[in-house]
This record gives structure tokens, C-alpha cells and sequence, in this order.
């Protein structure tokens, strides 16, 4: 592998920033100094006072290989993410087929390691039967068990109690819940149905897809994990109620129960429908304002742990219908860096916290080995950034395969450089190298 040395940067990591050099070599950070010469790298990258972070490690995406190609593919898809300053990502199972075998799930690994210019781990998918094979997981080269206690994009839904309560009892390593009440859900659907027919306003999804669907299912999903002890990490936060639920007495380390905060909860509220109307149809809904400013606080005191995309591309063809057939997702991972910097700029958050959110919190909460963090020995996971250099979301600088974006004509503030992926130059200044592809992640077993 080609050995990097970038100087003069100014290095965001571990609640610091400091103007340093960083030495590349084998793909992981040989050295963290200053001065360091340049004689005898293969690659030179001077920042110039530019800002760079931990790659960012995105807990939740859906990339929609296989079975879901005309939407997005692992390919595309991690390709956007890595122009967006997002070296790992973790997909969720709901492709076609569905990733509930071992083998099924395997072939996404293999999938991955011939296309993915990111690194990568796939969630396997828990459902009303396979709990069996769900414990011949090996939890060291798996992210975590997916499990829908709500219906969303290929209906995986456990809605067997006794199915439920056997993975929440059974399962060692991290379950994840897309959290909603399916019961309430549809008793409200009906409602509006009865009123509009198919021909629903857009203004009604977090009226259907309501507060008490989202604090319903996810205070049942807590209450289950303190009974079993089980690690729970509730995706997709969409209320200000929920955040009652989450702790932030005590350090993540000993922390069973989590939460994620993802980019379109703080960025969008229910007044956006007006323009940007089934383009951030999402489940969870996005919901009242005071939910998204609730939800960015929180994420600031640590009763949300990390943020992440919900990455979910739909074709604008299949965006563009009626309410009730407008499945419910967007592409988000080529802009979720750059848009929690134009917060940044808002004077909401610290670069500090950003790194902490975006990668070192969500190396913690995983497990993940050797990544997150700017350190010594860890492999190479790097964004440089240059925080003044603004630039409009255009279908012309679209990566994610969809083409079109919920923040098109947005003028961001902040733009990615240089990604490298475990040690690899994959991306500077608009261009691509895709001679290495990123790596499998692997996560620690030790309690």
C-alpha cells in the first residue's frame, strides 16, 4: 500500500484540535506529529490549516443490493458516502431476499469486498422464526440483529411476542429496533383513509405514524431489555417523548440501552412538507419542531449517542405518487457530514462533538475494532474538510444512484477533499481511486 504523510492539518479528535502532520503507512497511522517530512511518502497531502476528522461510521443504511438495484447498490452507494466523508458503514438486512440465513447474509460480505469503496458490515435480520440461526451468529464479524417492531420498506416485522421475547432473552450481541406500534399505526391509517381515500395529505404522515406509535413500541422495546439484561439500540429517535427513556448518567461503555439521532430528525420538521412533500416521507415520521430541536439536544447531552443517515433511496418515479403508495425513505449519506458542519456554522454543535457523534461514540457503541478515533496503530480512516467552501446540491453532484436528494439547491457551507479509507487515498478534490476497496469491520466480544 502506498504510504501518505498530510501536514498541517488541524486535527479534530477526542474533545481537542491541533495543528499536526499524520504519517500513513500499511493503512494505518504510523505517526501523529509535527514537522514531519514528506521525503519518502509515495502520496503528500498538505491541508493547509484544513480540518480533518475520523472517517465518519454511519450505524444505518440501506444500500438495496440485492434484489432493490434499481433504487441504489452497494457500489453507488458507498461510493456517494465516501465523497461525503463516510469511510464505514453498517447496512440493514431488508433487501430481496431478505438477509435472515447466515448464507444470505454472507453473500452481502462477499458482494462488498469486490465493490464497496468504503469499509462495511451488514446487520443480520431477526424475524418471527429463525432465532436458531440468529445464535450461530459470530458476533465478531457481525455488526448487530436488526429486528422491526414496526412495519417499513420489506415488512420484516416481529410481531410474535413470544418470538420477540426469545431474541431479547437469547441474543449476546447488539439488536437494533426500528421501533413503532404497527396497531396504532394502522387504526390511524384507516382513519385518514375514511376521510381521503388513497389521496391522503402528505401533512398527515406524523399524524399516522404518530408520537404514540414511536413511544409505544420503543418504551416496550426498553422495558423488555432491562428485563433481560439485553444490549439495545433503538434507531431513528423521531420524538421528544422517547428521549425520557435514554441515560446519560453514566459513560456509553456501560450503557445497555442507545439511541440514534439521524441527520433528517434535526434537519427537517412537519412545516417542510409544504415544499418538499413525499421527498421526507421517512419512518419514523418527521414530526413537530419541537421534536427535531429536542432531538438535537439531547444528541448535545448524550441521551442520543450517535447519529446516522437512515440512507434509504427510492427512485423520484416511485417518490412521486400518492401518499399511500410513496414508499418512505431518502438518500442522505453523500451530505451528512457537511450538513452537520452547516450547524456547526450555526453555532449549534462543536467540530469536537461532530467526530464524537459521528465517529468516536459509534466506534464505542459497536465495538468497533481499531477505527473511530485518531490514534496510533488504528487504521487509517480519515476526512479532510475545508469548513469555508460553499457549494449548492445539484442533480449534477448527486453520487447515490436515485439521482435527486432531499437538499437539492441547499448551500453547504463546508466540503469534503480528501477520504481515505483504511490507509487508502479513495477520494480527493472530486476524483476517485478505486484500486482498494474498504475492508470488513470486526468488533469486540470482550464485556
Amino acid at each position: 500500500m502506498k504510504s501518505i504523510l498530510i501536514t498541517d492539518a488541524n486535527i479534530v479528535n477526542e474533545g481537542r484540535i491541533f495543528r499536526g502532520d499524520i504519517l500513513i503507512q500499511k493503512g494505518r497511522i504510523a505517526k501523529i506529529g509535527e514537522k514531519l517530512t514528506p521525503e519518502q511518502v509515495d502520496q503528500h497531502i498538505d491541508a493547509n490549516g484544513k480540518y480533518l476528522f475520523p472517517g465518519v461510521i454511519d450505524d444505518q443504511v440501506h444500500f438495496r443490493e440485492p434484489g432493490l438495484t434499481h433504487k441504489g447498490e452497494i457500489y453507488t452507494e458507498a461510493k456517494a458516502g465516501v465523497a461525503g466523508g463516510t469511510t464505514s458503514y453498517m447496512e440493514m438486512p431488508n433487501t430481496v431476499p431478505q438477509a435472515v440465513t447466515i448464507p444470505l447474509l454472507e453473500e452481502k460480505y462477499t458482494r462488498a469486498k469486490e465493490v464497496s469503496l468504503a469499509n462495511y458490515s451488514f446487520f443480520f435480520g431477526g424475524t418471527n422464526d429463525n432465532l436458531e440461526e440468529i445464535l450461530k451468529l459470530d458476533l465478531k464479524n457481525v455488526c448487530g440483529l436488526k429486528v422491526f417492531q414496526g412495519s417499513s420498506t420489506g415488512n420484516m416485522v416481529v410481531d410474535n411476542i413470544e418470538s420477540l421475547e426469545g431474541i431479547f432473552r437469547e441474543y449476546k450481541g447488539l439488536l437494533a429496533i426500528h421501533s413503532e406500534n404497527d396497531h396504532i399505526i394502522a387504526a390511524n391509517m384507516a382513519e385518514y383513509k375514511a376521510k381521503y381515500g388513497e389521496d391522503i395529505p402528505i401533512q398527515a404522515h406524523p399524524k399516522i405514524r404518530s408520537e404514540e406509535a414511536c413511544y409505544d413500541a420503543s418504551s416496550r422495546a426498553v422495558a423488555m431489555a432491562k428485563k433481560f439484561g439485553t444490549r439495545l439500540h433503538i434507531l431513528h429517535i423521531s420524538t421528544a417523548k422517547e428521549l425520557s427513556l435514554f441515560d446519560n448518567s453514566i459513560p456509553l461503555e456501560e450503557k445497555k440501552i442507545t439511541a440514534e439521532a439521524c441527520i433528517h430528525h434535526m434537519w427537517f420538521s412537519e412545516k417542510d412538507y409544504d415544499t418538499k412533500g413525499t421527498l421526507i416521507k421517512w419512518n419514523p415520521a418527521v414530526k413537530t419542531a419541537n421534536d427535531r430541536d429536542q432531538i438535537f439536544q439531547a444528541m448535545l447531552d448524550d441521551r442520543i449517542d450517535v447519529i446516522a443517515t437512515d440512507h434509504a433511496p427510492h427512485t423520484l418515479e416511485e417518490k412521486d405518487q400518492v401518499y399511500t403508495k410513496a414508499p418512505s425513505g431518502g438518500p442522505l449519506i453523500q451530505h451528512s457530514l457537511v450538513a452537520m458542519l452547516d450547524f456547526y456554522h450555526q453555532g449549534k454543535i462543536s467540530l469536537e462533538k461532530i467526530a464524537d457523534k459521528m465517529s468516536h461514540k459509534v466506534a464505542q457503541l459497536f465495538r468497533i475494532e481499531e477505527r473511530g478515533f485518531i490514534q496510533e496503530g488504528y487504521f487509517a480512516d480519515l476526512v479532510l474538510v475545508d469548513l469555508n467552501a460553499p457549494w449548492t446540491v445539484s442533480k449534477e453532484n448527486i453520487l447515490a444512484k436515485c439521482g435527486w436528494s432531499p437538499f437539492e439547491g441547499h448551500t453547504f457551507q463546508s466540503q469534503v477533499t480528501h477520504t481515505i479509507v483504511s490507509g487508502h487515498l479513495a477520494y480527493a478534490n472530486g476524483q476517485f481511486d478505486e484500486s482498494k476497496k474498504g475492508e470488513r469491520l470486526t468488533f469486540s466480544t470482550n464485556i
